[in-house]
């Protein structure tokens, strides 16, 4: 494609590719929050279209009768980078949710910190291991993995031919309960390791109610729960090397699902 001799189909095309290239961009955890200026993001989005759109193998969309068609089209590109936001989100989300748990059971469930890129507030354990998971996923390569999958989004579903299908739909929310599967996953041995001590302690209190429990219970559980988290990392880097190999399955089963020949 000629980059600089638009018609008004390559134009449309153009357009989708950017709406569904920012879509994704904006939406990830690493690139999308609130630390990251909207210009520089748009900037990104921009100049990441320009790039990759002439060397992209679909052809010109049609030029659509009515404004209605076009607005449907960027619906469906919306749609489409929203999904494959989703399928990064998943691990973060899951990791997020494993940490909150942690925290709760250590005890730290009021103490809170302002996370930069979400600008929420969220459990102190819950940040740290998202930070770890974010390294960790920086490190094994998974942002090209992901720009790779957006490539080849584009080969699998033109822009504007995304197909809204039940299937996609059932993939979408099957992927979204892996969330609380996976964050349960994370935080089960400190949440059985810290349920010990609590055990420990209550017999112990049973046993000898004239001693003052609280003053080493709460000590205790947090000692007990740092360290099954430091344990935790290399387990954690398994889980996250594993995710990004089932990320390219995950992508792959939506662009089937969503591809104009699935109709």
């Amino acid at each position: 494609m000629n980059l600089f001799n638009f018609n008004p189909a390559d134009f449309l095309s153009f357009l989708l590719t950017l709406m569904r290239i920012s879509l994704v961009l904006f939406i990830m955890p690493f690139f999308g929050g609130k630390v990251t200026p909207v210009p520089l993001k748009a900037a990104l989005c921009l100049i990441l279209t320009i790039a990759l759109w002439p060397t992209l193998s679909f052809p010109g969309q049609q030029l659509p009768a009515n404004t209605w068609a076009i607005v449907v089209m960027l619906i469906g590109e919306i749609t489409l980078g929203l999904v494959m936001g989703i399928v990064v989100n998943v691990l973060f989300a899951a990791v997020q949710t494993g940490g909150s748990l942690i925290g709760f059971q250590m005890g730290f469930s009021m103490v809170n910190v302002a996370d930069p890129m979400t600008g929420t507030n969220e459990s102190i354990t819950g940040h740290f291991m998202y930070m770890v998971t974010f390294m960790t996923f920086l490190i094994l390569d998974g942002h090209l993995l992901l720009l790779r999958a957006l490539a080849e989004s584009f080969q699998r579903i033109p822009p504007g031919g995304l197909y809204l299908s039940p299937a996609l739909a059932r993939e979408v929310l099957g992927m979204s309960s892996q969330i609380f599967v996976l964050g349960i996953k994370i935080a089960a041995p400190v949440m059985v390791a810290v349920f010990l001590v609590d055990l420990a302690i209550a017999l112990v209190g049973r046993a000898a109610p004239q001693m003052s429990i609280l003053s080493f219970g709460f000590p205790l559980k947090i000692i007990t729960g740092f360290l099954f988290l430091g344990l935790m990392f290399t387990i954690m880097a398994r889980y996250v090397g594993q995710f990004i190999i089932n990320m390219d399955a995950m992508f792959h089963s939506i662009f089937m699902l969503g591809a104009p020949l699935a109709r």
